[in-house]
């Protein structure tokens, strides 16, 4: 492989792992497309490559995040045990897979991540007294969050655990199948099903979505289907720019997060959507 493509393949994944970092995404929702549209790569090389970023990027804004405090840790170790589930049950099932099915599976993903987080663009925190015999009063679950907006600490609560646990198994399984580190689907799943603040929900699936990578990673390259050669350039790449993202983040309002989270994912459902019926808008082919 030559210098440059290396090169421009360090700063593309920069780029996505910045902006994944602030949307809690990791870099495999935009990596994906970018390897596959941008540079040509098999979709299938292009999520094995993918899958390596993501818990790199994972790794690198972990830190920053634990450091300030909107990472609910108790929360991530109890949905991490479903999503890694479906994360393991995802990479049995890659290879029946066709691409046009991917690439179309992965549009409708994206496009229904973004009418539900714009449903919620106004943020409400439920203040009332927690259920006392919910599961998450039971794990103690419930949390609060610094908002420098409001000069103070912001708690919040947990709700509806078993159905969250239930999205998140979907969530790891489609991880598996797209390479995309499942916060595409954590996050709104988080914010419809758990109510919990966007910054909490960003942060929490930052924290997860390594666990949840590192499950079917394995699995890509004990069958030799990590591309060493795209995959490191893109690894080194997505923790630079994965601790960049993780600081935006902390300083990013709420609303203008979530609005920015709804413009991305549409974007690219209409890539992703259009290389489904073989149209690549980006003249890459896959």
């Amino acid at each position: 492989m030559e210098i440059s493509t290396i090169l421009w393949l360090f700063v593309a994944a920069f780029g996505a792992s910045a902006l994944g970092g602030v949307l809690g995404m990791a870099s495999g929702i935009f990596i994906v497309p970018m390897l596959t549209l941008l540079f040509g790569v098999d979709i299938h090389v292009a999520i094995g490559a993918s899958l390596v970023s993501v818990i790199a990027c994972s790794c690198a804004s972990a830190a920053p995040l634990l450091k300030g405090r909107l990472t609910n840790i108790r929360l991530a170790i109890v949905l991490e045990t479903a999503t890694t589930l479906g994360a393991i049950t995802g990479a049995l099932l890659i290879d029946i897979a066709s691409t046009s099915f991917l690439y179309g599976l992965f549009a409708v993903i994206l496009a229904v991540s973004a009418r539900q987080m714009l449903s919620r663009r106004r943020e409400a925190i439920d203040t009332s007294a927690p259920n006392i015999n919910g599961w998450a009063t039971v794990l103690r679950l419930h949390s609060s969050f610094p908002e420098p907006a409001l000069g103070g600490e912001t708690p919040y609560q947990v709700g509806r655990v078993p159905l969250g646990l239930s999205l998140m198994y979907g969530a790891g399984l489609i991880s598996a199948l797209l390479g995309i580190g499942s916060g595409v689907l954590k996050i709104p799943a988080m914010d419809t099903a758990l109510r919990l603040p966007i910054k909490v929900s960003s942060a929490t699936s930052n924290f997860m979505i390594g666990v949840t990578a590192a499950a079917s990673a394995g699995a890509y390259f004990a069958r030799g289907g990590v591309d060493i050669g795209i995959a490191a350039p893109i690894a080194l790449g997505s923790v630079v720019g994965a601790l960049l993202g993780a600081r935006l983040l902390m300083g990013l309002p709420a609303d203008k997060l979530r609005i920015f989270f709804v413009i991305v994912l549409a974007l690219l459902a209409v890539q992703m959507l259009t290389s489904a019926f073989g149209v690549h808008i980006s003249g890459g082919t896959a």
